[in-house]
């Protein structure tokens, strides 16, 4: 009789080495949004994987990160290690190419969990020769003793399968924890909201104010093959609403003609989506509208 395994995994790591990227390559499909900048992911986002003899319920977490003196700074590392305490296995991704302190101080906190632990070695694809990432590799290890190391490229999707063996084996047997249509416990206003942000992370790139978030005001799905959508994005000073909202509002109408666009895709239905720009100052540090952005437990 075979052996089933499943439970949870908490993908954590330092802000920008590819956390979402992977978990959306081990997915093959897109549950966490992605922008080359440093904390895009706020919140923890569950992504689960169905294989012939496991369950893996992925935790994508924000990057652990030092230096924050806001709220939300604060919320998003407590995110983060709390999943920890949460995980039966912990998935700790590193950018292969750079250790620094930062990774040095996950892994510790990875060690030090109780967890079985297993590292991914990210962006393989960007090291040439392979070689050269040797003295990296021996260096994570030493960190992490007895943890197991799988080198991997979420961008071409090298080595997941190899990546999902070993977590697997990691795992408690178990049945399955969720059904086995379930991908991701996000909700379509959450899905609506996360990707406008992303597209205003992607499109206003330098000049994008840390200050920003977005809050979906208005949803209604109810008629048959459409949805209506209305999203406020906050911004915390008036000079970065009008970079938001751009000359004779042409970036606004960018952002928002890119993210309808996902999001007819991804729900298969017509989409009307609204969007608008209000100063909010220092909602960051408001525990009131980080729980309105959902950022904050209620």
């Amino acid at each position: 009789m075979s052996v089933h395994r499943a439970g949870y995994v908490a993908l954590v790591g330092r802000p920008n080495v590819g956390k979402s990227s992977l978990l959306n390559a081990l997915l093959g499909r897109k549950v966490s949004i992605v922008t080359p900048r440093p904390q895009t992911t706020r919140r923890r986002v569950m992504g689960v994987l169905n294989t012939y003899d496991a369950q893996l319920v992925f935790f994508d977490t924000p990057g652990l990160h030092g230096g924050g003196r806001r709220r939300l700074n604060r919320v998003m590392n407590e995110s983060a290690r709390s999943a920890l305490a949460d995980a039966d296995v912990v998935l700790v991704v590193v950018d292969v190419r750079r250790l620094d302190d930062a990774d040095r101080s996950v892994l510790a906190a990875a060690r030090d969990s109780g967890r079985p632990v297993v590292i991914a070695l990210n962006k393989i694809d960007l090291v040439r020769p392979r070689r050269a990432m040797l003295p990296r590799v021996e260096a994570v290890a030493a960190l992490c003793p007895g943890a197991e190391l799988v080198p991997v490229s979420a961008r071409r999707r090298e080595n997941t399968d190899q990546l999902v063996s070993v977590v697997t084996a990691a795992l408690p047997e178990c049945e399955a924890l969720f059904p086995p249509e379930m991908v991701t416990d996000s909700d379509v206003p959450t899905q609506i909201a996360e990707i406008v942000r992303e597209k205003l992370m992607l499109h206003l790139q330098d000049e994008l104010p840390y200050g920003i978030a977005v809050h979906l005001e208005r949803f209604d799905a109810s008629e048959q093959g459409l949805v209506h959508a209305g999203a406020v994005i906050w911004v915390e000073q008036e000079r970065h609403k009008a970079i938001v909202i751009g000359s004779q509002g042409r970036m606004l109408k960018t952002i928002g003609t890119a993210a309808r666009r996902e999001l007819e895709k991804l729900l298969e239905r017509k989409v009307y989506l609204e969007l608008w720009v209000k100063v909010r100052a220092d909602w960051a540090d408001d525990d009131a509208a980080l729980r309105e952005a959902g950022y904050l437990g209620q």
